[in-house]
């Protein structure tokens, strides 16, 4: 979640710095810091602050200082506790050379070890540091070689003994106005602008400045000058990666009147429905997915798919299974990304293989798919990035069409996965033809009704939401349950409301709760039903009674017109009459919206993860 931009060029380099830090804050972060060329190439100012941005802002802005070009890092704690020591930029033995760094070095404790025994010394706990001594020593003289006294040379240097992911930005006094920059499994963008030249882990952080950017991908290397950018591959060899046109408003990165990005991402899922179906049917009644990537005839040769991702994809993902089993007839299994990699899959030529990423750069669902196309399978992404590793390195794509999400929980990318796949589902049944034109054009303008059936819920469960709250905020855990289609959406319930309120919650099939979890149900226990019509109805109804009599505070998410439901439930959230299948993209609105509301009045920011700063004493 770390956030880095850079800029060299004609203006003052600080502010458009701290600009850039600013925009980044929604990633979450524990410290942040700048690092400064001297005027004249005297050295290099390194300012760093323990807990926000507007802190460091302040420092500097009693600062005089006209650097115009510069480096700066917003960091989430993995080596090394939050503290000014551990925060970013570090810097190189002789202070002139300073870096920020995306990413995690696995090697880092070998690395270090080394280093040290030839005479560098470390002032941090971080993993980071290593890549600042070992761009001095290629830059310089050091390990037995001569320098290079080249920064990106060096750093292009440094990267062949690192083992793991990066973004990395580096500036020397010994070359002013020159940023180098490189990228591997770790998000890189750069850009030129009017006054200058930009590099940055997000485009949020540069876009007031250029809408044109490169996207750079592993192995690639960028040296950055006022005047322009030059980009190499890992022999120094020169190349011309191609440039990509944001066409997103910074607007849609702003709150637009809400209290908090979180609401406002929830709110715009009737437009990523819409959006993500907008010239997906074709007049004859096919489905048209232009990024397919895969001919009809390799589709029906497909006998088995694996849905692989992480966290709140992984849960689109088990819905996924329920709709390829069930419409196209096809054994499908969901995995958590980071143990596929690491296990030996039956994978043949006719096994798909769905990787699902919001930014498509999930560094674990990456490996997982590579190693799947080591196998011969064929591999399908669903991401929200054009250009991302995922989509470049799949045979085919869907884009969930849900535009920049800032709010640390995913709620509008959630929704998009899920539509994106419910389309592939779809298709795979009309390929295999277990569903007929007509079964797919009806089921395709019941997907799209959807739309409306969010926007309804946002209007009208809103009190409904807030009183069920209310029965949540004082809990010390709680209990999702459904069946079915139900039991899938239970998951992301549970996530939604741990991941923000730092209330635990689990997530179970109704069904299962006698086998040991109903012994932890006490009088006020919050338990939180998917109980919607369904063929399951029945079965969730009976589990409930047995959680009733436990005397559990009983809140469900129900079809409108159920009058039953009310004789067991304390709290009733409606969505309307849906087919089963499109469940998943109703009733987890009202769970994503519960999750927020818990979270405000537990005193929780619903916009970013916990902040380690708050418990750190600035040193």
């Amino acid at each position: 979640m770390c956030g880095i931009v850079g800029y060299t060029g004609s203006e003052q380099a600080k502010d458009i710095l701290i600009g850039g830090l600013k925009r980044l804050e929604y990633r979450g972060y524990d410290s942040a810091g700048v690092a400064l060329e001297q005027a004249g190439g005297d050295g290099i100012d390194v300012f760093r602050r323990v807990g926000k941005v507007s802190g460091l802002e302040s420092e500097l802005a009693h600062l005089d200082h006209t650097s115009t070009c510069g480096i700066g890092h917003t960091r989430w704690a993995t080596h090394g506790r939050p503290s000014v020591a551990n925060a970013h930029p570090h810097s190189s033995c002789d202070g002139r050379i300073s870096i920020v760094h995306n990413g995690i070095i696995e090697n880092f404790a070998e690395l270090r070890e080394e280093l040290e025994a030839r005479g560098h010394h470390f002032a941090s706990d971080t993993d980071t540091e290593v890549f600042a001594h070992l761009i001095e020593e290629a830059y310089e003289s050091g390990n037995g070689k001569p320098g290079t006294h080249d920064l990106l040379a060096a750093v292009r240097e440094a990267c062949t003994h690192v083992i793991g992911a990066y973004g990395l930005a580096a500036i020397c006094a010994d070359e002013p106005g020159v940023i180098a920059v490189a990228r591997k499994d770790s998000p890189i963008i750069i850009g030129k602008g009017e006054t200058g030249s930009y590099v940055a882990s997000d485009v949020i952080a540069v876009i007031d400045a250029t809408r044109d950017v490169v996207v750079l991908e592993d192995g690639q290397f960028a040296r950055l000058t006022p005047e322009g950018i030059s980009y190499t591959d890992a022999d120094g060899n020169a190349i011309e990666p191609a440039v990509t046109h944001i066409d997103w408003d910074i607007d849609m990165a702003e709150k637009g009147g809400y209290p908090d990005f979180m609401l406002k991402e929830i709110f715009e899922q009737p437009r990523v429905v819409r959006d993500t179906l907008v010239g997906r049917l074709s007049g004859a009644g096919e489905l048209d997915i232009d990024e397919l990537g895969l001919t009809y005839e390799e589709l029906d040769l497909i006998d088995r798919v694996y849905v692989i991702a992480c966290g709140t994809s992984f849960h689109a993902g088990l819905i996924a299974k329920n709709l390829i089993e069930s419409w196209a007839r096809i054994p499908c299994e969901v995995e958590a990304a980071s143990e596929f990699r690491y296990r030996n899959p039956i994978i043949t030529p006719t096994t798909l293989v769905v990787a699902v990423s919001q930014s498509g750069e999930t560094a674990d669902t990456l490996a997982a798919i590579r190693d799947a196309r080591i196998k011969g399978a064929k591999v399908f992404g669903i991401t929200n990035v054009v250009g991302s590793p995922v989509a470049r390195e799949s045979d085919g794509v869907i884009y969930t069409k849900a535009n920049k999400e800032i709010a640390v929980a995913s709620t509008k990318s959630f929704i998009g996965q899920v539509v994106s796949l419910t389309l592939l589902a779809l298709l795979l049944a009309q390929v295999k033809g277990k569903l007929n034109t007509r079964q797919v054009k009806l089921l395709f303008r019941e997907l799209g009704d959807t739309a409306e059936q969010i926007q309804w819920i946002l209007d009208t469960q809103q009190e409904a939401i807030h009183e069920a709250a209310l029965a949540c905020k004082d809990a010390h855990s709680a209990l999702f349950v459904g069946r079915g289609m139900g039991a899938a959406i239970s998951n992301e319930g549970a996530l939604k409301l741990k991941e923000i309120s730092y209330l635990h919650a689990e997530a179970y099939a109704a069904g299962e709760m006698k086998h040991g979890p109903i012994a932890l149900i006490d009088p006020g226990f919050p338990v939180i039903a998917v109980t919607t019509k369904s063929p399951v109805y029945d079965k969730v109804v009976s589990n409930l009674k047995e959680c009733e009599a436990r005397g559990a505070k009983i809140i469900v998410v129900a079809t409108e017109g159920d009058e039953d439901i009310k004789q067991i439930a304390d709290h009733v959230i409606c969505i309307p009459e849906v087919r089963d299948a499109f469940t998943p993209i109703t009733a987890t609105v009202p769970l994503q919206l519960l999750a927020r509301e818990v979270a405000l009045m537990r005193g929780c920011d619903v916009d970013q993860p916990r902040n380690l700063a708050k418990s750190v004493t600035v040193e």
